[in-house]
């Protein structure tokens, strides 16, 4: 009882914790993994967050907390702009996470060019040319309504633990675990006190 009780505080925990910072800070996706290299930079021909966690990009593995924001207070101030985090024009289902390197208004709504640190030839801090922006909605940037927020921090490596959970075998690993828990702590218990009928029949019978 004493561990079905801790499994469900862990889960009651987990669930409380991602509902509230949805809440906290404003935003259906309040924490995500960084799933591709597109925001990392070489350091000595590797990628890598695993041996370069303290570096101001991204890397895979990642995972970065997202705050909602008005768009308008989004930093287009190239290097030090911001990151952010949208759904691709075009794929509303896919969620894109690069850095802002211009802004424009147009007919009184806000578009956001943005550009993969790690990408092209020119990449960040070094400020690249249109022809390096991203490719979304013909050039023509993405529309304010696409933006889900900005990344106020990273933490390095704790995202590979999600990305484990939604390859093709780590649910299935984590899954056989928690059976496995609830096989030793809970049946494995009551079959050794069960005894055959005879042994109960036996022991009513003793004075």
């Amino acid at each position: 009882v004493q561990t079905a009780v801790v499994i469900g505080l862990i889960a009651l925990a987990v669930f409380g914790f991602w509902f509230g910072s949805q809440v906290v800070l404003n935003t259906p996706y309040p924490a995500l993994a960084v799933v591709t290299g597109s925001m990392c930079i070489p350091y000595d021909g590797a990628c890598d967050g695993w041996f370069h966690p303290f570096a101001r990009t991204l890397h895979v593995g990642d995972l970065i907390i997202v705050q909602g924001v008005n768009p308008a207070d989004l930093s287009a101030d190239y290097p030090n702009s911001d990151i952010i985090v949208f759904h691709k024009p075009g794929d509303p289902e896919e969620l894109i996470v690069h850095r802002i390197v211009a802004k424009e208004e147009r007919d009184g709504a806000l578009y956001f060019y943005t550009k993969g640190d790690g990408n092209g030839v020119n990449k960040w801090p070094i400020t690249p040319p249109n022809s390096e922006y991203d490719p979304w909605n013909d050039r023509q940037g993405v529309p304010e309504d696409l933006v889900v927020g900005k990344v106020i921090m990273r933490i390095p490596w704790l995202g590979h633990v999600v990305l484990f959970m939604r390859n093709s075998i780590g649910l299935p690993i984590v899954i056989a675990l928690i059976i496995i828990l609830v096989i030793v702590e809970f049946i494995v218990p009551l079959l050794r006190g069960k005894k055959p009928p005879e042994q109960q029949k036996e022991a009513q019978q003793q004075p």
